[in-house]
């Protein structure tokens, strides 16, 4: 059964409320039992979690796997189909006696979600995703220079180019933006796209009247790794395109700061070599070391000059390895993960984040660490900004 607008409007509100978007200090993924007046909606979206992650199960299998009583089960799914979010697959062949059970799955087909990515120097990404992740349709507009409503201009456009392409009614639109962004989406400062204050979320849904959700870019990238690859408990992805910024998980939420700059690393001063008392200097921040068009540009330079490029990546990976220990050292993390041009990042760089940590952390509890390359490449914030939309609208990651 494919949902119709005004179903999936409907069936949106109820989901996502009190709580729209993403919401500091929530977990991504429910998994247990929850107070009488907060069960309904907790329970609808553990049993879509149960079906998202797991498919292919029966009702006396969700009854089992979430704790719920099979009444209420039985119930839930049975609203669950009626909107067109879950599908019988038919009988399980079953070997044991009495009637064969009936197999549930989420309707990956019946809804679709558009994600945009403006993380990147040169161009916006777009496209059009299912429900796992995978993309049906792909849209770039070519930056050029563009700063503050020149850029939003283009977003605007990216996004209806997008609406366009969609084959299926359109859960949410997720939007992935560098800088620093709040609670209802405005972009409170992104400097590279030349934007303060700017109101994309609510922009782009006046233009769409689709529900839409905006989230720094890194935020965005660490709902994908928990989402879509093998991220592990605690961890930090560290994304570095236009700028350098980083998200955290920590105990199965996002980890926002009170003023949601949890995660800005790029402005933090690495370059101390001038000694304890040296005044701060953006041009001795992270970002002139390791954003994408500074350190094309240092490689350019060497390459001109008929030099390797290894130091210039080796030094980038010390400060970026300067910047991470006290992180990785006061929480403990787990895992450090890496986003960006693999031709820069994978190799050199990357080994010498590792050796600097490992330097400048104590032994045996935090030099630990795994410290990777993404899986997902180049489409990450894309792949997160559908389990942005996916935990905000059904309330399942």
């Amino acid at each position: 059964m494919a949902i119709d607008q005004g179903t999936r409007s409907t069936h949106s509100e109820r989901a996502a409320a009190p709580d729209r978007g993403l919401v500091p200090g929530r977990a991504l993924r429910p998994r247990t039992k929850v107070l009488p007046e907060h069960a309904r909606g907790h329970n609808r979206s553990l049993v879509l979690q149960s079906l998202y992650r797991s498919g292919r199960v029966s009702r006396a299998d969700l009854a089992r796997t979430t704790g719920l009583t099979r009444v209420t089960i039985s119930d839930l799914v049975g609203e669950l189909i009626a909107e067109g979010l879950v599908v019988e697959l038919g009988q399980r062949d079953d070997a044991r006696p009495g009637k064969p059970a009936v197999l549930l799955d989420v309707n990956r087909g019946a809804t679709q979600i558009i994600g945009v990515d403006l993380s990147e120097h040169a161009v916006f990404r777009g496209a059009v995703l299912d429900m796992d992740g995978r993309i049906l349709a792909a849209v770039e507009v070519e930056l050029a220079g563009s700063r503050g409503e020149e850029a939003t201009e283009k977003v605007l456009a990216l996004v209806d180019r997008l609406v366009e392409a969609t084959t299926a009614p359109v859960l949410g639109v997720g939007i992935g933006s560098p800088g620093i962004v709040d609670a209802e989406g405005t972009v409170a400062a992104a400097p590279n796209l030349g934007w303060v204050d700017e109101p994309l979320q609510q922009r782009v849904a006046a233009r769409t009247g689709l529900p839409v959700f905006v989230a720094n870019d890194a935020n965005v990238a660490v709902l994908a790794e928990h989402g879509f690859a093998d991220a592990q408990g605690d961890m930090m992805l560290v994304k570095v395109g236009h700028g350098v910024g980083s998200g955290l998980l920590v105990a199965g939420a996002l980890v926002f700061g009170s003023r949601f700059a949890a995660g800005e690393i790029g402005q933090v001063m690495v370059g101390t070599d001038g000694g304890p008392e040296a005044p701060y200097d953006r041009e001795r921040c992270l970002e002139a070391w390791l954003a994408v068009p500074r350190l094309e540009s240092r490689v350019a330079a060497a390459a001109a000059k008929g030099e390797p490029a290894g130091p210039v990546l080796r030094e980038a990976g010390q400060r970026l390895g300067v910047a991470l220990a006290p992180i990785v050292g006061a929480l403990n993390l787990s895992e450090v993960v890496l986003s960006g041009p693999e031709e820069l990042i994978d190799g050199v760089l990357l080994e010498a984040v590792g050796e600097t940590l490992r330097n400048r952390t104590m032994a045996g509890f935090h030099s630990g660490v795994t410290l990777r390359m993404t899986s997902l490449g180049r489409d990450i914030v894309l792949r997160g900004c559908v389990v942005m939309v996916l935990s905000a609208q059904l309330g399942v990651s």
